[in-house]
C-alpha cells in the first residue's frame, strides 16, 4: 500500500469520527441555545450511533456491490453540505434533520474506507484494521477537543464550518486515491443471522459489547451535563478536555497482543477488563471534576481493553462468514451506543447522576456474571 493512500484513509477516518462526536461536549450549550431538554440534546449523538447499528442491514439490501471511491466522494459531499447547514440552523428541528442526514451517510463513508483499507493491501489486513481502530479513536478524541476549543474561543457555529473545510480537503485527497475497486456489502440472510446467534459464544460476546458500550456511551454523553451541574462556570473547552482519556483506546488497540499474553488468554483479559471497568464506574459518583478527569483515563482503559479483545475474539471464532459476524458485532456495539446515548439522559433528568451510575454498575455486574458462567465455552 502506498503511504499516501494510507494517509488519505486515516485522514478521512479522523474527520468522519470528528463529525460524529463534535456535538458531544456542546450538548449543554446546544440545549440552552435551542431551549430543549437534556434528552433532546442527547439525540444529536444517539442518532448517528443508531444508523451505524442498522446501516449494515439497510445498505446490505440496497447495495450488493458499489464503487467504494465513488460512494466515499458522494457521501463526503453530503457531509460537507450538512455541516454548513448545521452551523446555519437556528432551531432544534432543523439541526436534528441535518444531523439525521449525516447519520445516513457516515456509515456509507466508514464502510467505503474499511473496504478500501482491507482491499488495498491484502498482506497486512490485521495491521491495517488496528490502524483503522486507532484512527477512529483518535478521530473521536480530536473531534471532541477541537469542538470544545472552537465553541469556547469563537462560537459553536464555527465548529461545523471548520469541519466542512476539513471534509472539503478530504474530498480533494480522495480523488487522488489510486484504488478503483468495489466495496462488497453483505446481504444478511435471516437464517445465517439466527444460526450465529444460536452459538452461545457469539450471543455472549454480542451481549457483552451491547452492555459495555451502553455504559460507556451513557457516561460520555451525560458527562457534559454532570460537569455543568457540579460547576456552571465550566467552559465547553474544559468539558472537552475530560475526553482526553479516550486516547487510551489508541494505546490499547496497538498493544492488544501484549495485554492478552500477559493475562494468558482472551477470556481472562475480557473478564479482568470488565471487573476493572465496573470498579472505576462506581467511583464516578465522586462530585469532583479533577477526580473525574483522572478516573476517565482508567474508565476508557477498561472499556477499550474489553472492546479490542472482544473484536479479535469475535473475528477468530468462525472461519467462514467473517464479514457477517463482524457486521453483527458492530450492530450490537452501536445499538448499545445509541441506546446508551439516549436512555441514561432520561434517567439523569428524572433521578440524577448517582442513579444513572448505579444502573450502569448493575448492568456491568450482570454481564460479568454471565461471562464467568460461560467462560468454559470459549
Amino acid at each position: 500500500m502506498k503511504r499516501f493512500d494510507l494517509f488519505i484513509i486515516v485522514y478521512c477516518i479522523i474527520i468522519v469520527l470528528s463529525v460524529m462526536y463534535a456535538t458531544q461536549p456542546l450538548q449543554p450549550l446546544l440545549a440552552r441555545e435551542f431551549n430543549v431538554s437534556i434528552t433532546k440534546a442527547s439525540q444529536f449523538t444517539a442518532i448517528i450511533m443508531l444508523f451505524l447499528a442498522i446501516s449494515p442491514i439497510i445498505y446490505g439490501y440496497l447495495l450488493e456491490k458499489v464503487n467504494a471511491k465513488k460512494m466515499l466522494i458522494n457521501s463526503s459531499i453530503v457531509l460537507f453540505v450538512t455541516n454548513i447547514f448545521l452551523g446555519l440552523s437556528t432551531n432544534y428541528e432543523w439541526f436534528l434533520l441535518f444531523r439525521t442526514i449525516e447519520a445516513l451517510v457516515v456509515p456509507a463513508i466508514l464502510t467505503s474506507l474499511m473496504s478500501i483499507l482491507a482491499s488495498i493491501d491484502k498482506e497486512n489486513v490485521k495491521f491495517n484494521m488496528s490502524i483503522y481502530v486507532a484512527a477512529t479513536v483518535f478521530g473521536g478524541l480530536v473531534g471532541r477537543i477541537f469542538s470544545g476549543f472552537i465553541a469556547t474561543n469563537f462560537s459553536y457555529q464555527y465548529v461545523f464550518y471548520s469541519l466542512s473545510l476539513a471534509i472539503l480537503i478530504s474530498i480533494y485527497f480522495v480523488n487522488k486515491l489510486s484504488y478503483e475497486g468495489e466495496a462488497t456489502i453483505v446481504k444478511p440472510k435471516i437464517s445465517d443471522v439466527l444460526s450465529i446467534l444460536k452459538d452461545k459464544r457469539f450471543s455472549t460476546i454480542y451481549l457483552l459489547m451491547f452492555c459495555v458500550f451502553f455504559v460507556f456511551a451513557g457516561v460520555l454523553n451525560v458527562l457534559p451535563f454532570r460537569v455543568k451541574d457540579i460547576s456552571s462556570q465550566t467552559s465547553e473547552f474544559q468539558i472537552s478536555l475530560l475526553y482526553l482519556g479516550y486516547g487510551m483506546g489508541i494505546l490499547v488497540s496497538l498493544n492488544s497482543k501484549k495485554i492478552i499474553k500477559y493475562f494468558r488468554n482472551e477470556i481472562n483479559t475480557i473478564l479482568i477488563g470488565l471487573i476493572f471497568f465496573l470498579f472505576i464506574t462506581i467511583f464516578l459518583t465522586v462530585p469532583n471534576i479533577i477526580t473525574m478527569f483522572m478516573l476517565l483515563f482508567l474508565f476508557c482503559l477498561g472499556m477499550f481493553t474489553v472492546h479490542t479483545v472482544s473484536t479479535g475474539l469475535a473475528n477468530s471464532m468462525k472461519s467462514s462468514q467473517k464479514s457477517l459476524t463482524s457486521g453483527m458485532y458492530l450492530t450490537f456495539y452501536y445499538l448499545g451506543g445509541a441506546m446508551g446515548s439516549y436512555i441514561p439522559s432520561i434517567i439523569y433528568e428524572k433521578f440524577g447522576w448517582n442513579v444513572v451510575i448505579y444502573m450502569f454498575c448493575a448492568i456491568l455486574f450482570m454481564i460479568m456474571l454471565l461471562i464467568v458462567k460461560r467462560r468454559r465455552i470459549f
